[in-house]
């Protein structure tokens, strides 16, 4: 019977998508959960299996097109006996579809992972995948890697030369266009992605009353801990923001008050004390979310923070990995800055935004000056579901967790 293919809807924001490949051709069968096509959202791309298995009859849509959720992007055949959908017009034998929707100048091999960057990059190059070596973890294919295939195959001084600097081509093939020249500079069209998180964090500034507390978190404690604990194994190496995960995940099983969203229903209360973690990639920043922070072990949350970042970085975090949480761990301390105030992610209700450590002189007890390990922390929260007495307590339990960290290694 024939089916039609749609664009999912992958998560409650999500209106559009964009056709970033198809794994299979007209006139290919494919098993059940097989990938069929990827789309990408403002949030990550997705692979999309099949609900059954069947044969691809027709393509009605080509990679690169942005599409309402929805959208019929082709039609499949389930094999079982039926009308299903009508046809239009006559649909072409397998050999005829194939001829009509040839495959794409680069390997669609969906075994090969290959983040969307370099996918599309590898399309404009006319570099086929399958002879890419990927740098990434398990194999994956970054855009980097294309750009030293692209590098290898062709004539020194063309193409590549042409673009100035890898990086420079990178940002070229990022572009949804080519920028045009006007009296003041350049103007481009932003990306899909660039454009619905410019709408999210516009309505998220513009709807959501923020209000905004500071503090400094002793970290003398935490230093020395991690560098213990990071010179007696080599298995998994601790960083700074695993501690603040899980000061930020114990607090919230300690104010399970504090754990909660603002909905058009009403003010949801979570079970869970997740975490989400802001993750600079290729395609900008991405809010993997961990799961259960406050009831696992310090090594626990740096194995799960660990595979996320990992899976954001080659951009195939799924849209169910960056749903939930009441709260968003926004570390900067890589960056040389004392705070940073942060817009909240839309449909959460917190985000904490954390500095570098600094060495300052403050008195001791008895009024002399001691050298101290601090680090600034701004909670930016909304005002509907929490006010400055709640977030000011939330802070406290965050800041007493890292000024005696032992407690964070055990769930």
């Amino acid at each position: 019977m024939r089916r039609e293919l749609l664009v999912p809807k992958l998560g409650l924001t999500m209106s559009e998508g964009v056709l970033v490949e198809w794994m299979v051709q007209p006139g290919e069968s494919f098993k059940v959960d097989q990938g069929l096509f990827v789309i990408e959202s403002e949030k990550a791309a997705n692979e999309i299996g099949a609900e059954a298995d069947g044969v691809l009859l027709e393509i009605k849509v080509q990679t690169g097109e942005t599409l309402p959720c929805g959208t019929v992007i082709g039609y499949w055949d389930d094999g079982q006996p039926g009308e299903g959908v009508p046809v239009a017009s006559a649909v072409a034998a397998p050999s005829e579809a194939i001829a009509a929707h040839p495959a794409p100048v680069h390997s669609n091999n969906p075994r090969v992972p290959v983040t969307p960057l370099a996918r599309r990059l590898a399309q404009q190059q006319r570099v086929d995948l399958a002879r890419v070596t990927g740098s990434g973890p398990r194999g994956r294919i970054r855009a980097r890697d294309v750009l030293a295939t692209a590098q290898q195959q062709m004539p020194a001084g063309q193409a590549l030369e042409a673009a100035g600097t890898a990086s420079a081509l990178v940002q070229a093939v990022a572009a949804p266009a080519a920028a045009v020249p006007v009296e003041s500079g350049t103007l481009r069209p932003p990306s899909g992605l660039e454009r619905n998180v410019a709408q999210r964090l516009t309505a998220a500034k513009q709807q959501v009353p923020h209000f905004y507390l500071a503090v400094d978190a002793e970290m003398s404690a935490v230093v020395a801990l991690r560098a213990q604990l990071n010179a007696s194994q080599s298995r998994q190496r601790l960083t700074l923001n695993h501690f603040v995960l899980a000061a930020v995940g114990h607090a919230l099983e300690a104010m399970p008050e504090i754990n909660c969203v603002w909905t058009d229903e009403g003010i949801l209360s979570l079970n869970s004390s997740d975490v989400g973690m802001a993750v600079s990639t290729d395609k900008g920043l991405l809010v993997p979310v961990l799961r259960g922070v406050g009831r696992r072990s310090l090594g626990g949350i740096a194995a799960q923070a660990g595979e996320l970042i990992s899976r954001a970085q080659a951009g195939r975090l799924s849209s169910a990995d960056m749903q939930g949480g009441a709260i968003t761990v926004s570390n900067a301390g890589m960056h040389d800055v004392i705070y940073m105030t942060s817009i909240i992610n839309p449909g959460q209700s917190m985000i904490l935004g954390v500095g570098s450590i600094r060495e300052v002189f403050r008195p001791d007890e008895n009024g002399q000056p001691v050298i101290r390990r601090e680090m600034g922390m701004v909670l930016s929260a909304d005002h509907r579901v929490l006010d400055g007495v709640t977030g000011l307590k939330f802070l406290k339990l965050v800041v007493q967790a890292l000024s005696r960290p032992l407690g964070l290694l055990v769930a």
